[in-house]
């Protein structure tokens, strides 16, 4: 395959000829590498189609006489920023003038608008109507199949939820900001944050977001937006996404009370709900008496250095004021050397046995993958969640999270579907160190697809020739 790439400026035109090697090395062969396939919908380029289709559907909010770059073509161009893991939109806006014809061939972008542009048209877009875009990218994972390696307990899937912050400033804000005024000096400080949802496995190093729910101030309302209230809204949008996909939903401390819980029941989830003593005297008082009575099952396991104790008890009221809501109680410790290293406590709607107790654990500690494996790499593995990439005045800030958001679970999907994709990575070493390779060969050489910088990286590839002439 012969890539063609030409830039010119002044009176100086530059051609490379570039081509991917076809002599692999013996090792590649035999890993396979050179025979692998792709299913096509859930390749770069189907993924790519897919989000396209999805933003083709929204509205346009601009007057038709005025519009001359699609909305389409800028929120592609907004989702490729974040696919290329560019740090700004100025970043991204400069480098594109040089390598147009690959966002065109790559991510189907026929125009560009600039940082200002894209911007300025972003802000007034409704957040909400990004949210198809996750479920048909949803949709189609489940069709091939990537969802059933999820599968946990009797066909239920681990849906971890919290929230996180992604926007600070004591200048910068807009009409969603939520705000925090300093009772001594009665400085305003404004925030953005959200409430992030992900199918999470314990043997699974990737994750399968979901739409996240923004925390922010609601039209007509004069206070701030709060975490339980995006909770449940993003329940609802679930449930109406996905009718018919069993959850168990697992979450912080914050969340064992008998409003959210009911809420819970309200859309058919099961939950597995981290809880703490100090929060709940009344329900452990009670696990206590119960223990005294001899209804609480308790067990260990040593394996090696380690101890593991296993207690439960089910139906048991959840407080003084709800004990109407019955909830069963799970422990796991582990100990060295007769002192306590972890423990671990969770209320639950799912009756515990012995036979089912591992799993629960293995489930509930699952949850923090919400956090190292989705919140944690948005923020340290080249994404730049909490870098401000434009505010706005209304939606902006919102939109560009989401879209951010819709680029990483491609790329986990990716992670769990494209062998290409995988073998890619582990050359690379590390997900940083291949988001730069990509960008390299992104901005500075000719390709039909990203699959083409794939192989590029993976087989590797050589310049054939470089003519560099002057025009007389």
């Amino acid at each position: 395959m012969v890539v063609v790439n030409g830039f010119s400026k002044r009176k100086k035109k530059c051609i490379i000829l570039c081509s991917f090697r076809k002599d692999l090395s013996q090792k590649t062969k035999q890993k396979g590498y050179k025979t692998m396939k792709i299913r096509k919908v859930l390749s770069p380029s189907g993924l790519y189609k897919i989000v396209r289709s999805s933003f083709s559907k929204i509205v346009d909010h601009r007057q038709k006489g005025k519009v001359r770059i699609s909305l389409e073509n800028i929120l592609t161009s907004a989702f490729a920023m974040f696919s290329l893991k560019d740090p700004s939109l100025l970043f991204f806006d400069q480098r594109v003038g040089r390598e147009k014809e690959n966002l065109k061939r790559v991510y189907g972008i026929d125009e560009i608008a600039c940082d200002t542009q894209m911007r300025t048209t972003l802000d007034p877009i409704s957040p909400d109507a990004l949210d198809a875009a996750f479920k048909t990218i949803f949709d189609e994972a489940q069709r091939g199949k990537v969802l059933e390696q999820f599968e946990f307990i009797d066909g239920h899937y681990i849906m971890a939820m919290d929230g996180t912050s992604y926007f600070t400033s004591k200048k910068i804000h807009c009409s969603s900001c939520l705000t925090k005024v300093n009772s001594t000096t009665g400085e305003v400080t404004y925030h953005h944050q959200a409430v992030g949802t992900a199918i999470v496995h314990p043997n699974q190093k990737a994750v399968i977001p979901l739409a996240p729910e923004p925390i922010i101030r609601q039209d007509g309302e004069s206070k701030n937006d709060c975490e339980r209230n995006a909770s449940k809204r993003a329940y609802a949008k679930i449930r109406k996404a996905h009718p018919r996909l069993k959850l168990i939903i697992t979450q912080d401390a914050l969340s064992p009370n008998a409003p959210n819980i009911q809420e819970l029941g309200k859309h058919d989830f099961r939950y597995l709900l981290k809880v703490k003593e100090s929060d709940h005297k009344f329900l452990f008082g009670k696990i206590a008496q119960a223990q005294e009575k001899g209804l609480v099952t308790e067990w260990t396991n040593t394996v090696g250095s380690s101890t593991y104790r296993f207690r439960f008890c089910n139906q048991l009221p959840l407080n003084a004021s709800n004990q109407d809501v019955k909830v069963n109680f799970l422990e796991f410790t582990e100990l060295k050397k007769g002192k306590i290293v972890k423990r671990f406590t969770w209320v639950t709607d799912i009756s515990i046995t012995r036979e089912n107790a591992y799993q629960l654990v293995l489930a509930g500690r699952a949850h923090w993958k919400i956090e190292n494996e989705t919140f944690n790499t948005l923020k340290n593995q080249g994404y730049q969640f909490e870098h401000n990439f434009g505010h706005g005045k209304k939606n902006l800030s919102v939109v560009l999270m989401k879209i951010m958001f819709l680029a990483f679970l491609v790329d986990q999907i990716l992670q769990v579907a494209c062998r290409l994709f995988q073998a890619t990575w582990e050359k690379s070493k590390s997900k940083k160190k291949l988001w730069e390779h990509i960008r390299n060969l992104f901005y500075t050489l000719d390709f039909d697809s990203m699959e083409d910088i794939y192989r590029a990286l993976l087989f590797g590839y050589q310049i054939d020739k470089v003519t560099i002439g002057y025009d007389t």
